[in-house]
């Protein structure tokens, strides 16, 4: 960092989701808060500017004066447009009202056709690989993001950006003043809270950090009180998906004292997600954790109904995502009920002929999907190489950690369609730079079960005849 940047000389307001947010788009889901930390918040603090985003406002009341407030006073803004976030376009448009110059737009470029309001400006974009960024794209567009900044910022006379004032050119910006003096006449002062009140940000850091550690019940006592504010803040606004999201996670994912203890966490969960309507949301986040839960609810009670969840779960998110997580779960799901049709324990209707029928179109569909999975984890692997010698060691560790569990479904993928050798072969592959000893424990439980499931298959009733 230079001299310069060392005392920040000005504002930079960050207009963007939070989280992991679906880009219904493209399938993927994207980590926007890998996007703010790693690349704009550095990239602002490079420029010489103090760089704020609004879930790390300290504020009590609604979020709305503080915002508006930043959208007005900010010296620059940069609006991060990518999963076409319906907050990010609107405040784009609030800044270009109030201000001719100093935004910036950026975007992921998986975005196909930008609206027409937006494509006739200048949008700056990034490479996103879904929930993380490659190392070398984080120093390119750390530095393009700096130098757009500096140029913006130091300018004179600054250019306009803001189409309003670039099409009604005789328009005059409201002066700053006034506006801040009409919102206090209107709405009051925002109180501002103790220095020791956590931000929305802090918060979700810490409850992030304790899910990663294994503390459920502290993650989701955070979430909860997350989820809690919010509403209170406004209580005729909709839930935050990736609140409930985590919050549900965390639930189905507490140890649980007992095996009934646990299945009541399960629906627990549930109820959490059925407030973002997972039998229609398009949401890959929701659709996974949906179907992880009804998952687990099989392995408990097999209810034939929950496995039935958990497939067409894993389905719709495998279908709009093309990925090798929601294909893998999918063609092991289709392998046990392809079992549970035949399995003499089964008393739930229709006759043999009916069953076995069944069972071999699940086994089939499952090896088709397998023969994709492959195909998705060979083109993850070709276009994700490893950080380079530059890269952080937290950086080079994600890395190995993504590419343990895309070899680790390869392998599964192999042994499913019943290549046993090109199998073994890669599963010894991923064991070789597993992060975790409990990464090869589980991937070996997963082995052990398929292995049972593909003893028996119900492809020898087609043999037989």
């Amino acid at each position: 960092m230079t001299e310069e940047s060392a005392a920040p000389k000005g504002t930079c307001f960050v207009v963007m989701g939070f989280g992991k947010k679906p880009d219904f788009e493209t399938g993927r889901t994207l980590d926007l808060d890998k996007t703010y930390k790693n690349i704009i918040q550095p990239a602002v603090i490079a420029a010489g500017l103090n760089c704020v985003r609004a879930d790390e406002i300290v504020h009590s009341g609604l979020i709305d004066v503080p915002m508006y407030q930043q959208l007005l006073e900010a010296d620059v803004v940069v609006a991060d447009l990518s999963t076409s976030n319906k907050n990010a376009f609107y405040e784009l448009g609030v800044r270009h009202g109030l201000r001719p110059s100093t935004t910036i737009v950026i975007c992921e470029d998986g975005i196909k056709t930008p609206p027409f309001d937006v494509n006739h400006i200048i949008i700056r974009s990034y490479h996103h690989l879904g929930e993380d960024i490659g190392f070398s794209e984080v120093e390119r567009f750390r530095k393009v993001l700096t130098d757009a900044i500096v140029e913006v910022y130091n300018k004179e006379p600054r250019p306009h950006d803001s189409p309003v004032y670039t099409f009604l050119n005789n328009l005059t910006p409201p002066r700053k003043a006034e506006v801040l003096k009409a919102m206090a006449d209107s709405v009051g002062a925002p109180v501002v809270e103790a220095p020791s009140a956590q931000t929305h940000s802090e918060m979700m850091q810490d409850a992030e950090d304790a899910q990663k550690s294994g503390d459920f019940e502290t993650a989701k006592s955070l979430f909860q009180l997350m989820r809690k504010k919010r509403k209170k803040a406004n209580p005729n606004q909709s839930e935050d998906p990736y609140i409930v999201q985590r919050l549900a996670l965390v639930t189905y994912k507490e140890k649980q004292p007992t095996p009934e203890a646990e299945i009541a966490a399960l629906k627990e969960a549930c109820d959490l997600l059925y407030t973002l309507d997972p039998g229609t949301s398009n949401d890959t986040e929701t659709l996974g954790i949906w179907g992880a839960v009804h998952k687990r609810l099989w392995d408990k009670t097999r209810d034939v109904v929950a496995l039935d969840k958990a497939i067409r779960s894993y389905g719709r998110g495998f279908f709009i995502r093309n990925d090798y997580y929601n294909g893998i779960n999918l063609a092991f799901l289709l392998n046990i009920r392809s079992a549970y049709a035949v399995d003499p324990t089964n008393t739930s209707g229709g006759g043999n002929v009916e069953r076995r029928a069944a069972a071999i179109a699940d086994f089939v569909e499952a090896e088709r999907i397998r023969e994709e999975v492959l195909q998705i984890c060979d083109a993850y692997l070709a276009e994700n190489p490893a950080p380079g010698e530059g890269a952080s060691d937290d950086a080079k560790q994600e890395y190995l950690k993504n590419k343990y569990w895309v070899v680790a479904s390869k392998a599964e993928a192999y042994l499913g369609i019943g290549n046993t050798a090109a199998a073994e072969t890669t599963y010894q592959e991923a064991y070789s730079f597993a992060a975790a000893d409990w990464m090869i424990t589980s991937t070996k439980e997963q082995r052990a079960k398929l292995e049972a499931l593909l003893a028996s298959t119900p492809l020898k009733y087609v043999k037989a005849e």
